[in-house]
């Protein structure tokens, strides 16, 4: 390529970013910006990852905001197409020769380049480097490979719904909690969200960007990028996974349905989806790894929004909409704040299941049942019983099960405790409630 060429794709991109700032809401994301440029100092390279179209580029505006001229270039761009390694020193150049001297660069989408972490290694020894992606194998595994140990990753999500309120200017005091009126007004926002999702352009451009954004990570994050010949065969699958979010799913199973032969196959064209965020997979929990191995998984969408325009089914199972909710909430919180979390679910042989354990250390600290309507009898003592016996089985204590209205907290029975009887607390709180009220 060319320098001047070069120069008007950096230019052009900076006055892209700087027109989208004045024209559209720039929402402050949650995230600890201290935290994330502090890893810049060390010298790390901070690497954002997170799924096509979150918020990565602007984020790391955002971290970098006080900086007047920021060299910023986003790989991701038919302009760079004829781009190779050859020119990374006439980027520098370019950089150089628009901005003087310079302590920080954002690259964005740089894998799409070969030999894109040489140059970085090279980088990161004279300036402060943020790298943003949508594939987080492709990213931190070819930069695992010359960068051991110099590079810290975080995982950004679309808006929590948090921000989705923030986005519409709508807040809650703590005495709102006990407002028909305002409780009434967050639960329609909550509806909107379940049924639309989070990702910022949806609340710009409509429902109908959805569909853009997953043929984009399709075509481009996964097929594209890692030569996948029975095309057909692999939009199906993920069809087929989208479309039962908040639901197990098997190899065997998923083998018999599509016809593949090498189950090898199946489980590398998961862990794409999985390595675009478009799809997150929890494991059963078990004290015994190879039974937490073989058994079933379950699949969750990273958008409920995304999973209402690209699956099959109808979106009429709030239950599992708000399931999904739950994980990919609890996914975020872990990425923001809960580090040292991990997140499985829990199933025994009588089928009893609970939707969410989470553990720290050693020690299981939570286990979360969501359900729409906990006032039907039946329901109410299904999800009780499952919560006892996995508190038996893994000795937890703080039990919840997320609903839609009700709000309190019940004394209630445990009868799996070796034949003796034991008092149980378990916390009931409205969806809404829980995905405010998060202790950062």
């Amino acid at each position: 390529m060319k320098i001047q060429e070069l120069k008007k794709v950096i230019v052009s991109q900076r006055e892209e970013i700087e027109e989208k700032s004045k024209k559209e809401k720039i929402i402050q994301r949650e995230v600890d910006f201290l935290k994330l440029k502090k890893y810049l100092s060390l010298p790390n390279i901070l690497l954002i990852l997170g799924v096509r179209r979150c918020g990565k580029s602007v984020l790391s505006w955002q971290i970098l905001k006080d900086l007047k001229n920021l060299p910023y270039i986003n790989f991701d761009d038919e302009r760079l197409f004829d781009f190779t390694s050859k020119d990374f020193d006439l980027l520098l150049q370019a950089f150089y020769e628009l901005y003087g001297d310079f302590d920080y660069v954002v690259l964005d989408e740089p894998h799409n380049i070969q030999g894109w972490e040489l140059f970085v290694n090279r980088l990161r020894r004279t300036k402060k480097v943020i790298i943003t992606g949508s594939n987080s194998k492709l990213l931190s595994g070819e930069l695992a490979t010359h960068l051991t140990g110099r590079y810290i990753d975080f995982t950004l999500f679309p808006f929590s719904f948090r921000e989705f309120l923030k986005f519409y200017d709508f807040s809650l005091s703590p005495e709102d909690a006990y407002s028909t009126k305002k409780e009434a007004q967050v639960k329609k926002f909550l509806e909107d969200y379940l049924s639309t999702g989070g990702f910022p352009e949806r609340l710009i451009f409509g429902r109908e960007i959805l569909v853009r954004i997953y043929s984009d990570i399709v075509e481009k994050d996964i097929l594209t990028r890692y030569k996948i010949k029975k095309k057909k065969t692999f939009k199906e699958m993920t069809r087929y996974l989208i479309s039962n979010f908040s639901s197990e799913i098997s190899l065997n199973k998923l083998k018999n349905i599509f016809g593949i032969k090498d189950v090898h196959t199946l489980k590398n064209w998961i862990s794409f989806l999985e390595s675009a965020y478009l799809i997150f997979i929890l494991e059963r929990f078990s004290f015994k790894l190879k039974e937490q191995f073989i058994a079933p998984k379950k699949v969750y969408c990273i958008d409920t929004g995304l999973a209402g325009v690209i699956g099959y089914k109808l979106m009429e199972d709030k239950g599992k909409l708000m399931e999904n909710l739950v994980a990919v909430e609890l996914l975020r919180r872990k990425s923001y704040w809960y580090n040292s979390w991990e997140i499985y679910y829990w199933k025994d042989h009588q089928q009893n299941e609970v939707d969410f354990v989470i553990k720290e250390g050693k020690d299981v600290v939570q286990l979360i049942q969501v359900c729409y309507d906990i006032e039907m009898y039946k329901t109410k003592e299904r999800e009780i019983k499952s919560l006892l016996k996995a508190s038996k089985e893994l000795r937890c204590d703080n039990l919840t099960i997320i609903n839609w209205d009700y709000y309190g907290e019940e004394e209630v029975q445990n009868q799996f405790e070796g034949g003796k009887k034991s008092k149980k607390f378990i916390k009931f709180i409205p969806l809404w409630r829980w995905l405010i009220e998060v202790e950062k």
